[in-house]
């Protein structure tokens, strides 16, 4: 059975209702070995998609993950993207922002990230977080040192709006944005931050603060919704992907990843005649040559 990217899509101004959106669905394969298969096909797929990319050099690519503590985004960044070319692909990881990120506009520090042209950029979280863990702690939007006079109750409609002219200056520059938001249930997040108690090798994955975060798990969820129904476009599209079992949620992923490199039709680039004799007088020279 093939996975359709579009199952977990979320279609621009849908009501996003969280508790309806499954955690776990019935796999799409048969065995451990089946899974393999399917997601080293994805891999080969998207490998030969970012040569194109790379070569075509017209376009970007940025991947974001936002999920709850413990949903696998790392897992799926490791997986996911394990037949790509290093010098094609880079990774960011957002957390608590530095002083002189406290200094510049939310978008700042993001913006410095995004993927060149003919390439790959993943946020492991991103400016997101501006209207997640910002809105569920207030007290970090007050170190943000904004102009009392600009926070009003209409800060958070205002960030949407802005995300949202954001991606699309990004995507009228050539830059296509996927976003996917994990969607792990609390009682699966719990048996994995026992496992990293319980794994010696897991130990330094550990933080107090991820479980002292789950005392805001249904705020979270409320702003995830808002977050998701307020930035979900047809430029920017947001999926919530099941991901109580992370072989499925990969699968997922990658299908999604490779449905939209191939949706840019993308090609190598042509030679023109002028190209082509250089090309030739190439040959002649390394053809007379030992």
């Amino acid at each position: 059975m093939k996975i359709d990217p579009d199952d977990f899509r979320v279609r621009p101004d849908e009501n996003v209702k969280l508790k309806k959106w499954p955690t776990r669905v019935k796999p799409y394969y048969a065995s451990e070995e089946q899974y393999r298969k399917r997601l080293a096909e994805h891999v080969e797929r998207l490998s030969s998609l970012q040569s194109l990319l790379y070569a075509s050099n017209r376009h970007a690519l940025l991947l974001i993950f936002q999920a709850m503590d413990a949903a696998g985004k790392d897992g799926i960044i490791k997986h996911v993207m394990s037949g790509v070319n290093p010098q094609g692909c880079q990774v960011f990881s957002f957390k608590h922002p530095s002083a002189e990120e406290l200094d510049h506009d939310y978008l700042w520090r993001t913006c410095r990230c995004l993927p060149e042209r003919g390439r790959i950029g993943i946020f492991n979280r991103s400016y997101y977080e501006e209207v997640l863990v910002v809105r569920v702690h207030p007290e970090v939007l007050k170190q943000e040192r904004i102009p009392e006079t600009l926070l009003t109750k209409d800060i958070w409609e205002q960030r949407y709006q802005d995300i949202h002219a954001f991606e699309r200056y990004l995507s009228r520059n050539g830059i296509v944005v996927c976003k996917f938001f994990l969607n792990v249930s609390q009682k699966e997040q719990k048996q994995r931050f026992l496992a990293r108690l319980d794994e010696p090798e897991k130990n330094w994955k550990f933080s107090a603060a991820d479980v002292h975060e789950r005392q805001y798990w249904d705020d979270y969820m409320k702003a995830y919704e808002e977050m998701i129904r307020n930035t979900a476009t047809e430029d920017a599209p947001w999926y919530v992907v099941p991901a109580d079992h992370k072989w499925f949620t990969r699968l997922v992923v990658a299908a999604a990843i490779v449905d939209t490199l191939e949706g840019l039709k993308l090609a190598y680039p042509k030679v023109d005649a002028e190209k082509r004799k250089g090309l030739q007088a190439a040959r002649r020279l390394l053809e007379g040559k030992k």
